[in-house]
């Protein structure tokens, strides 16, 4: 077996922390750009593509600050994290995503990365 390692990508977002934390923690805002739709059940969230459902636990969320899942399936020591970094000086908001995936993987991921927060940039109008 392949072991993954953890990645991070980093997004400029022209947007308030507190609109994105929205965008990021909630399951109405979730599935306005990250999945089809999104539902959640104590502390499992349900994502769904294209009918396919696919389930993380959410390990921890930090308010206005950031979200952590765990993929249902995936290897124990993996996850994956959102996370919103404002600059202190110019005030400049980004998305920091933190992830893991195979070496093999690692070109495909990004791309699926760029264009959810593409995604999200466009319902944000960022």
């Amino acid at each position: 077996m392949i072991a993954k390692k953890k990645y991070n990508l980093e997004y400029e977002i022209r947007s308030s922390p507190k609109i994105l934390f929205n965008f990021i923690s909630t399951p109405n805002g979730l599935a306005q750009w990250f999945a089809d739709d999104v539902n959640v059940r104590d502390d499992m969230y349900t994502f769904i593509w294209d009918g396919e459902k696919i389930r993380a636990k959410l390990l921890g969320i930090k308010d206005n600050r950031s979200v952590k899942f765990k993929w249902e399936d995936d290897e124990p020591y993996c996850y994956f994290e959102l996370e919103i970094i404002q600059d202190e000086l110019t005030g400049d908001v980004a998305l920091s995503i933190t992830d893991f995936t195979t070496e093999d993987e690692k070109v495909e991921k990004q791309l699926i990365w760029d264009n959810q927060v593409d995604n999200l940039l466009n319902v944000i109008g960022s």
